[in-house]
């Protein structure tokens, strides 16, 4: 999501996945447990074992959904002929095209990629979704207004505490954090969605016109946030619209990395 590829440590975790190499920094780990420590504690009631417990199911929950998230981006280069490596730091992931042999991708293909990411963590929440009501368990869905009408809260109760949990937490970051990402605020997948698919347009101005779009989405869901008692999301996302605005007043367009 973010554009600047963090340093390499020797305390990074390397993996290859499906033939795509992955880097997973070490302050990954530390910034997801701050950003699941209150939710975390919640789950804990002041118990101290268990919110490691709860923790560590939080941390893995992030590490799955993000990596699912920056492989579908580095899958949808692949399909266009591009590799890529992802890279997992404290501000989320990058898909990040590989230097040698970078092709140019026309406006449409980089409209698909950035779209490749949320929709593949909609896709693991839908899948997740299908075997628990199959199993014939109630889903602990994060929208109740989408639960509700889906009938999705019917069913026998999971198992208290650790399922439930890590249940909880998948549904949670993989239904909310795509659909924030599908915001039109560049450089979120929304936002590079809404660029490409003015260039694939024909629209000249569309760098312009997708930073006016971010300033007035940023800004809003900004307000949305702090009168929600949503702090952390008020705060992202006025940084996101202030970045936007001074991309407005001049400078070239960042790098197409998702």
């Amino acid at each position: 999501m973010l554009i600047a590829e963090p340093q390499e440590t020797a305390a990074d975790l390397h993996l290859d996945l499906v033939g795509i190499r992955v880097r997973v920094s070490a302050w990954f780990w530390l910034a997801s447990a701050l950003l699941g420590w209150n939710v975390c504690q919640a789950f804990a009631r002041n118990d101290q074992r268990a919110l490691v417990q709860y923790l560590f199911v939080w941390v893995v929950a992030v590490f799955v959904s993000i990596l699912i998230h920056e492989l579908g981006h580095a899958l949808a280069y692949r399909v266009f002929g591009q590799s890529a490596h992802v890279v997992l730091y404290h501000f989320g992931g990058l898909a990040i095209p590989d230097l040698w042999g970078r092709r140019h991708l026309r406006p449409l293909q980089r409209l698909v990629v950035a779209a490749a990411g949320p929709l593949a963590q909609l896709a693991l929440a839908a899948a997740l979704v299908l075997v628990l009501k199959a199993g014939g368990y109630a889903v602990p869905f994060p929208l109740p207004e989408v639960g509700v009408a889906l009938g999705l809260y019917a069913g026998r109760d999971l198992p208290a505490g650790v399922p439930f949990a890590l249940v909880y937490f998948l549904l949670t970051v993989n239904v909310f954090w795509p659909l924030l990402n599908l915001v039109p605020v560049p450089p979120l997948d929304g936002g590079q969605i809404v660029r490409e698919g003015l260039l694939a347009a024909g629209v000249a101005d569309a760098h312009r016109i997708a930073g006016i779009v971010g300033v007035v989405a940023g800004g809003a869901v900004a307000w949305w946030g702090y009168t929600r008692g949503e702090p952390f999301i008020g705060i992202m996302f006025a940084m996101l619209a202030a970045a936007c605005y001074q991309g407005l007043a001049g400078g070239p367009p960042g790098r197409r990395w998702n």
